[in-house]
């Protein structure tokens, strides 16, 4: 069956300076394992697959979003890009500016009024990071323990092992080469820029376990860690967040608060529209 299907690049203003996202938008009759088998083919980090909502009153379309070794709950860079093909594929909002999205976590709402897309963050659950599991982060990624500020557990469907540090410098100066976890570890390091420049924080998320991988931009995580912020009264307005710095990305992810919500957006570009025979 040929499908419809777009390729995408998100939370950069700049075309291939995000991450990339390969979205199905027929994705009706595909089971899981073929969903999961076709991540496995694009090798991107995540790859969706759209499908009628459940409920047509509730959401305007359904989303299951998948990396190559599993599928998850809820990601925001397939998110917004998945927002962003279904729109570019003639999608119709029930509610003028508001996209709804049904995936693994619920209803997601997506603010497409502004000038770039922005979804409501999930509900995140704040917990402490035992001091042995921060002793080890710290002691895989080289980091100083006297550039830590704070430290906590994020759940917001991914789990977070997050951690704050005094400067961006020592966000990017963070060395993960030759760590190694038994299991899978996400660490999520965020640090402030000096006033002046385009981003207020610098945000890395690096994925430990037998090996190592850094994620370009990760709406999920920098989600839960403005959850975070809120959660202890320290989210007082809007702040740009760049990401990717160190593999070679211009990531930037705009926070802002809205009421009790907070808001997670970026830019989107479709770079590929085609068919797909699947």
């Amino acid at each position: 069956m040929r499908r419809r299907f777009i390729q995408c690049d998100v939370f950069s203003e700049v075309p291939t300076r995000g991450n990339g996202l390969a979205v199905v938008l027929d994705g009706k009759g595909l089971s899981a394992e073929e969903m999961q088998r076709f991540a496995v083919w694009t090798n991107l980090a995540e790859t969706t697959f759209l499908l009628p909502p459940s409920d047509p009153a509730s959401a305007d379309y359904a989303l299951r979003i998948f990396t190559t070794t599993r599928e998850l709950p809820f990601a925001g860079h397939p998110t917004l890009g998945s927002c962003a093909a279904w729109l570019q594929a003639g999608g119709q909002a029930a509610e003028r500016g508001i996209v709804r999205q049904e995936c693994g976590v619920g209803i997601v709402r997506i603010d497409v009024s502004g000038k770039v897309p922005a979804f409501v963050a999930p509900p995140t659950r704040v917990e402490p990071l035992e001091p042995e599991r921060l002793r080890q982060a710290l002691a895989a990624l080289r980091i100083d323990p006297a550039e830590v500020v704070r430290s906590a557990r994020l759940v917001n469907g991914p789990v977070w092992e997050a951690i704050e540090l005094r400067s961006a410098e020592a966000v990017l100066a963070a060395d993960p080469a030759g760590a190694s976890f038994p299991e899978e570890r996400a660490i999520g390091l965020i640090g402030p820029h000096a006033s002046g420049g385009d981003a207020d924080f610098e945000v890395r998320m690096i994925d430990i376990w037998h090996g190592i991988k850094e994620d370009p931009i990760t709406g999920s995580l920098n989600a839960a860690l403005a959850c975070w912020r809120q959660a202890e009264g320290r989210l007082a307005g809007p702040y740009v967040v760049a990401q990717g710095t160190r593999i070679g990305r211009i990531g930037r992810v705009h926070v802002r608060p809205e009421g009790a919500a907070v808001m997670i957006g970026g830019a989107v570009s479709i770079l590929i529209e085609g068919t797909l025979k699947l």
